[in-house]
């Protein structure tokens, strides 16, 4: 397989692209004393994300009314399980990939 000079410019911009705005805000507060209040506040955003993505995985639109993907809900159980045992994030998102991959294949 070969690679163009053109596509691989595209890449390789795509990759600045989306790097640039990941790293620049976290170069900015480094030197900021943050308060402990927004510091508090600021560690609910991931949960309150996960929780966001989680929701909208399960509960569907259907016909005006909404339904529940019981196959993502059938994950998701011994996943937050999963969770609450080990606490690890890496940990919970790959049992869940499992867990999701494994009910994709029996169903």
């Amino acid at each position: 397989m070969s690679v163009d000079l053109s596509i691989l410019l595209i890449i390789l911009g795509c990759a600045v692209v989306t790097f640039i705005p990941r790293i620049i805000p976290f170069i900015a507060v480094r030197k900021l004393d943050i308060p402990d209040v927004v510091t508090k506040w600021l560690s609910f955003i991931p949960i309150c994300i996960f929780t966001a993505l989680i929701v909208d995985s399960f509960i569907q639109d259907g016909e005006g009314l909404l339904t529940i993907n019981w196959y993502v809900l059938l994950a998701i159980i011994p996943t937050l399980f999963m969770a609450l045992w080990t606490k690890s994030l890496s940990f919970t998102v790959l049992f869940g990939i499992i867990c999701m991959a494994s009910i994709r294949f029996i169903f």
